[in-house]
């Protein structure tokens, strides 16, 4: 399994080489100058060739690249032009929410779309499969958007002052405080004395109240991810619903299966036992590739319920021309991918033996 891994990790290299090179080139054929989309009215040609000096806009661009790889090569990320901060620490202080709604989407479309899945599979052809797919077939052609706003409304205004109520923007209430496990375990007194990967870490609400064991925290954080992670997760949802239909009435076809029920098993074991886990495989693909799909589309999501996230600034540095900032988001999520990928493949051969990994 290590040997695999390894050798999984080693050819994704010039993979991420190569996005590297394909993101940078692509952005500069873009039409449009940085220093008068991010400057507006106040870009005149001095300023704007005292910009593309600072920023190195004015080399060649076969030298703007080797500059670029070398850069990136060593971690350092640049710094991004609209927000003249460090690429790094804008993806440290956005990516956890985008993280954090991207598992709770998914977390809520595999609970959600593999059981009714199997149930739509079994009881084929059933009213309640018909129900599921319509169900499935709904999802899927609602926009994000839509749903989204649908949602903040009922939960949030029609059923206001209400058990049922659900904040309908936001990651945490207002003026919520909640201190970072670094801090509570003494490893760091603060954001200054804190490395990056702490802080990363902290600002993953759920993970950081796990830590910390802040059950008010933790109630607070998931009553906030509810509505997001429903409106962004409907999607996968459906998809895996009916993947998981399509899959497991093909495993409940073969021979195998048949010599099961023959043998005198309990329908139970049958399904779950046997059928359920063959089915999986192409079930897990869609999950692995829908997680990296949310976490590098999720902007309409974040910015329908406020949420600070790595979309809504990837939105701002395109429109900005921002090349830094949008070449370290790129990279990032294609790691996220690269990894993701690396665990569905592990996956296979847990579900499947036959599988053989080395």
């Amino acid at each position: 399994m290590s040997t695999f891994a390894l050798r999984r990790i080693a050819m994704t290299i010039p993979v991420l080489l190569g996005i590297l090179i394909v993101t940078f080139v692509m952005l500069r054929l873009i039409p449009g100058d940085p220093c008068r989309a991010v400057l507006g009215e106040r870009a005149t040609d001095e300023v704007c060739d005292a910009y593309a000096e600072r920023y190195g806009l004015n080399k060649p661009i076969t030298e703007q690249l080797i500059i670029y790889l070398g850069r990136t090569l060593r971690g350092d990320l640049d710094v991004s032009f609209r927000f003249s901060r460090p690429v790094a620490d804008l993806i440290v202080e956005r990516l956890p929410t985008t993280l954090e709604l991207a598992a709770s989407a998914l977390l809520f479309a595999t609970l959600a779309g593999i059981p009714l899945g199997i149930i739509s599979a079994y009881r084929h052809n059933s009213a309640i499969d018909v129900g599921t797919m319509m169900g499935a077939n709904l999802g899927v052609s609602m926009p994000v958007f839509w749903l989204g706003l649908m949602l903040a409304f009922f939960f949030g205004v029609v059923l206001k002052d209400t058990p049922f109520a659900l904040p309908p923007s936001g990651r945490l209430s207002a003026g919520a405080n909640y201190a970072p496990f670094y801090a509570v375990w003494g490893i760091a007194d603060s954001e200054a004395t804190a490395s990056s990967l702490l802080i990363f870490l902290s600002r993953l609400n759920i993970l950081n109240s796990l830590l910390t064991l802040n059950i008010t925290q933790l109630l607070d954080a998931l009553r906030h991810m509810i509505l997001p992670a429903m409106a962004v997760g409907t999607i996968p949802l459906a998809i895996i619903a009916r993947m998981m239909r399509s899959s497991l009435l093909e495993v409940l076809r073969m021979d195998y299966v048949r010599t099961a029920r023959a043998k005198g098993l309990s329908e139970y074991a049958v399904v779950l036992g046997h059928a359920v886990r063959n089915a999986l495989l192409p079930v897990v693909t869609v999950i692995g590739l829908s997680f990296g799909a949310l976490v590098s589309g999720a902007v309409l999501t974040e910015t329908v319920f406020g949420l600070s996230g790595v979309g809504r600034i990837l939105f701002d540095g395109i429109s900005a021309r921002d090349y830094t900032l949008v070449q370290g988001i790129t990279i990032v999520t294609a790691i996220s991918f690269v990894i993701i990928n690396l665990i569905v493949d592990v996956l296979y051969g847990y579900l499947d033996p036959r599988i053989r990994l080395e």
